[in-house]
This record gives C-alpha cells, sequence and structure tokens, in this order.
C-alpha cells in the first residue's frame, strides 16, 4: 500500500501485465494488488470487503431452496409434540360439541313432550263430532285424524271379543280389550249405502287374561260411544293364541270379523249406556304413540349440527396428520448461511 500511495503522485511511463517485464536503467518497479479485471481487460469497481461478504451471503441464501421434512409414518407424525398439543384442544372442543348435542337433544324431547300435552288437552276439550265427518269406511285413514275426538252409535259384538298382548299403561304391561261394533249411525255425510260397517273399539286394558274374563261383558242393544281415533297398525303374528292378537290391524280384522271395515279403531272415552267398572281406559293418542315419539325437529336440527361440529374437529386433526406424515412441513432454515468465496485479487505490476 505504501507504493500505491506514492503512484498516486507520479505519471506512470508504461504498464505492463503478466510475467516476464522488461526493465530499463533507473525504471521503478511497483507490485500492487490490482481489483478483478473483465473480459475486456477494463478494471472493475472496488468493492468493501464488508459489502462483498454480504452480497455474496444474501445470492447463496436466495439461490438455495428451503429443506422440506421428509415423509414419515402416521404414528411417528401423531405423537409429536405439536400435534398432542392440537390433539388436546381439538378433544375438548369435540367433547363440548357433543355435550351441546346432547343438551339440545333433551330439549327436543323436553319441548315434543309439551306439544303433546297441549294437543291432548285441546283434543279432550273439544266436543265430539259425528264419526261421518272426519272418516268413511274402507277410506285412507289420515295422520291428522289421529286424537280426533269423536261420537258414533252401534251394537257391540262380543263374540269377536280380542285381548291385544303387550300393551303398556303406567308402566305395567298387560291387555287391550278389543271389541268389534257394528256401526249403524256414524251420523254427517251422506254416502255409504253398503252393509253396516266395522269399527274396531279400544274398550280399556287389563293386567292379565284372567283379570279380563270378568271384564269382557258389553251393555246390550245399542250404545253411543265417544272417543278418539288412532290409525290401525301394521299385520301382526299369525300365530297368536286363541282369543288374542298382537296388533290392532284392520287389515287382519277384515279377515276374523268381515267387513267394510274402519282403516282406524276407537280409544273409547265414554259409553251410553255405561260399560262395567274394572277396565281402565286410556288417554287420547297422539302422533308420537304417547311413549315420548314426539320430538321438536329444530332442536333436533341444532343437535345433529353440533354433533357434525365435534365430527370436524376430529377430521381435522386426522388432516394434520397426514399432511405431517406426507413432509408438507418446511423445516427450520440452517443457522448459519453459506457464505459466498470472496473473489480473487491478482497482483498488478507498474513500470514507473
Amino acid at each position: 500500500r505504501f507504493w500505491l500511495l506514492i503512484g498516486r503522485f507520479q505519471q506512470p511511463k508504461s504498464r505492463t501485465r503478466g510475467a516476464g517485464v522488461g526493465l530499463g536503467p533507473g525504471s521503478v518497479l511497483r507490485v500492487s494488488e490490482s481489483e478483478p479485471s473483465t473480459a475486456s481487460g477494463t478494471t472493475a469497481a472496488t468493492v468493501p470487503d464488508g459489502a462483498a461478504h454480504t452480497a455474496g451471503a444474501a445470492g447463496a441464501a436466495s439461490s438455495a431452496s428451503e429443506p422440506r421434512r421428509e415423509p414419515t409414518t402416521l404414528l411417528r407424525a401423531a405423537v409429536r409434540p405439536r400435534l398432542l398439543v392440537v390433539l388436546i384442544v381439538l378433544l375438548g372442543m369435540a367433547a363440548l360439541c357433543a355435550r351441546l348435542g346432547v343438551w339440545q337433544l333433551d330439549r327436543a324431547e323436553q319441548r315434543g313432550a309439551q306439544v303433546e300435552r297441549r294437543q291432548v288437552a285441546a283434543q279432550e276439550a273439544a266436543a265430539p263430532g259425528p264419526l261421518g265427518d272426519v272418516l268413511a269406511p274402507q277410506e285412507s285413514f289420515g295422520g291428522n285424524l289421529v286424537g280426533e275426538h269423536v261420537r258414533v252409535r252401534g251394537r257391540y259384538e262380543p263374540a269377536g271379543q280380542l285381548l291385544v298382548a303387550d300393551r303398556v299403561l303406567d308402566g305395567r304391561v298387560g291387555y287391550l280389550v278389543l271389541t268389534p261394533l257394528r256401526v249403524s249411525d256414524a251420523g254427517g255425510r251422506a254416502g255409504w249405502t253398503g252393509a253396516d260397517p266395522v269399527l274396531p273399539v279400544v274398550r280399556g286394558w287389563v293386567a292379565s287374561p284372567a283379570d279380563a274374563r270378568a271384564l269382557l261383558t258389553v251393555p246390550d242393544g245399542e250404545v253411543t260411544v265417544t272417543g278418539h281415533l288412532q290409525s290401525s297398525e301394521a299385520s301382526g303374528s299369525a300365530d297368536s293364541p286363541p282369543g288374542q292378537t298382537d296388533a290392532v290391524s284392520s287389515a287382519q280384522l277384515v279377515n276374523t270379523w268381515g267387513g267394510p271395515i274402519y282403516s282406524g279403531y276407537l280409544v273409547l272415552a265414554q259409553s251410553q249406556p255405561a260399560q262395567p267398572a274394572g277396565l281402565a281406559l286410556l288417554g287420547p293418542p297422539t302422533l308420537g304413540g304417547g311413549e315420548g315419539g314426539n320430538w321438536n325437529v329444530q332442536n333436533l336440527a341444532y343437535a345433529f349440527q353440533w354433533w357434525i361440529f365435534a365430527g370436524f374437529a376430529l377430521f381435522l386433526w386426522l388432516r394434520m396428520v397426514r399432511d405431517e406424515a406426507a413432509g408438507d412441513g418446511i423445516a427450520e432454515p440452517a443457522t448459519e448461511p453459506a457464505v459466498a468465496d470472496k473473489p480473487q485479487q491478482r497482483p498488478s505490476v507498474d513500470v514507473l
């Protein structure tokens, strides 16, 4: 560097690069470090050492692609600490959503029971109308007729009475007393001109067949009965004991009682003249059958919605495990980036 400072104050007479330079008498030889030359032989611009180091490091970091995690098994990916923490959080969320779904299910049952009680109260308070106004023999039974309060006149046929097995009343299992009523006056609209139809009537409930024997007596002559309609059931078993059946099915009863027959049956509420005491009367039927079958649809939808959220939380964790096992996570960069090599400087020879 000393000779470089001196060279700034002197006019060089000649400059030669390379080896084997000839020197005349009195010539001064100066050797200095020169900047890297370009292909055309001109001198490149001088760059400070610190700046060159920083630029080389940045170029190396940008040119190198970021490494990715190696693929692994699902089990190894699932037990990584990060995914275990996520699993605990998502399990808590799933448990909360599942509990909210159960709560909504309880609300659906409670609100359905409230609607059912209001429906029964309205049916009991309504005055009975003529059976002929709502249902004709051999006519299809609509769901809107369940619990309809009606009045009809006819004559019981005690020879065709049956016991319907396995029926529950107030938590006890017993039998329904089912009696055919040959209808003589359904009232209401006219139009039926055939033979007198048969209406199945559930006159009450007994605990055992032995109790029923003393209660099968029916009022003599014509009776006027009021009660609530219920839809006919599906056909039951054909091998029931004599005098018994396991279903109140009009399609099955017509083979025993003859026809024409109504597609529904009557749950007795009152009879004139009165029937013998001892038969326990049933309450008005509902669409849910009075066994908690009515559910509030809105709360049911909320319950299913919460359970879907719980399932989605678990699905999300499984998806994260699969992505982790596939090696989709990006590894952390190296602590010390690669440093670019400092360009070499070639010495220059000046002849003064």
